[in-house]
């Protein structure tokens, strides 16, 4: 389209979304291959074997990538995605505030379980400047704080608890979920989940109970 003056107007050429839309779609593959590499090689997988599982160079990572902390971000948010969905699902499974602590316990427990690697790579990745957004722990602990003020909410409380008891909820099950992988699962899963839950109940019992039922 011109304008009056017969010079185009401004406005971006429609090759350039294309071209943004490319990059978005190179991005997620190059997440992909970071996904697939640490099942390969584990949580310390180097960027010579992403850029080879993603069947290029590093060169061409950091095209789409300023540096590894900006992949890594990108990769913390695509399982935090998958991991916030399962939570949100097990938690809404009930409307018992202790089963829906129980359920999200044991759906953190069951993803680092099924790949501890991945858990490793998201958790204990590189870099202190990195975004906190992109943290697996913080997106997990505005998950649990979310639904924690629901429950004050409903309890005719002051939901202004529900950040601290959020993730305070999300450190708790993380430092004793390291500490299990780091001395090879000494007990089974569902006995750390019962052990944490009634922990975490202890504490939580009291500030989204109703007052009435005291």
């Amino acid at each position: 389209m011109k304008s009056e003056t017969g010079v185009p107007a401004p406005g971006r050429d429609r090759r350039d979304s294309r071209w943004d839309e490319h990059r978005r779609a190179r991005r997620e593959q190059l997440v992909d291959a970071t996904l697939a590499a640490v099942h390969r090689h584990g949580a310390g997988v180097g960027m010579d074997e992403i850029a080879a599982e993603a069947g290029t160079s590093k060169t061409v990572v950091y095209r789409h990538f300023a540096d590894r902390s900006e992949l890594h971000v990108a990769v913390c948010a695509r399982v935090a995605g998958h991991l916030t969905a399962k939570l949100r699902e097990a938690m809404t499974s009930s409307t018992e505030p202790r089963q829906m602590v129980a359920a999200a316990v044991d759906t953190y427990l069951a993803f680092l379980e099924a790949d501890p690697e991945l858990y490793r790579f998201v958790v204990h990745g590189p870099p202190a400047d990195a975004d906190p957004i992109g943290s697996l722990s913080h997106l997990v602990g505005d998950q649990a704080a979310a639904l924690v003020a629901v429950a004050l909410e409903q309890a005719g409380r002051d939901p202004a608890a529900a950040q601290p008891w959020g993730h305070g909820l999300v450190g708790l099950v993380r430092s004793a979920a390291d500490w299990w992988l780091r001395a090879e699962r000494p007990m089974p899963r569902g006995d750390l989940a019962a052990h944490l839950t009634a922990l975490a109940w202890a504490g939580l019992s009291g500030v989204v109970t109703r007052k009435e039922d005291q």
